[in-house]
């Protein structure tokens, strides 16, 4: 990855194969279920913006890691059992596919989350 990325397009190109299709799943995904939150990037990692930040995602060598906040990951640990996950992180091996339905839930609840802000 480049030191300093300026956009989702170049901090996803940045990344080899199956990393790169992962990373554009997941932004894919998050775009579905928030049409109308702004990307961009926050500490050096892909953000979705709405009211406030709804997520983060970044790659690494063997994993998408998924920060939808410490709120987001409290509301859904039971469904995290097989995945490696922290207060403020979840990650999703490399070798396998996303857990699409999962992740749109998670985004749901961040974006009701972020709306009770306006």
């Amino acid at each position: 990855m480049e030191e300093k990325p300026d956009s989702i397009d170049r901090y996803i190109g940045s990344f080899p194969e199956p990393g790169r299709t992962l990373l554009n799943e997941m932004r894919a995904i998050i775009r579905s279920e928030a049409p109308e939150a702004v990307e961009r990037i926050s500490y050096r990692m892909p953000a979705f913006d709405l009211n406030g930040i709804l997520v983060y995602f970044a790659g690494y060598a063997g994993h998408i890691g998924f920060y939808p906040t410490a709120s987001g990951i409290e509301a859904f640990k039971d469904e995290l059992g097989e995945y490696k996950y922290s207060k403020g992180a979840i990650r999703f091996p490399i070798d396998r596919p996303l857990p699409e339905a999962l992740i749109r839930r998670i985004v749901r609840f961040r974006l009701e989350e972020t709306s009770k802000k306006t």
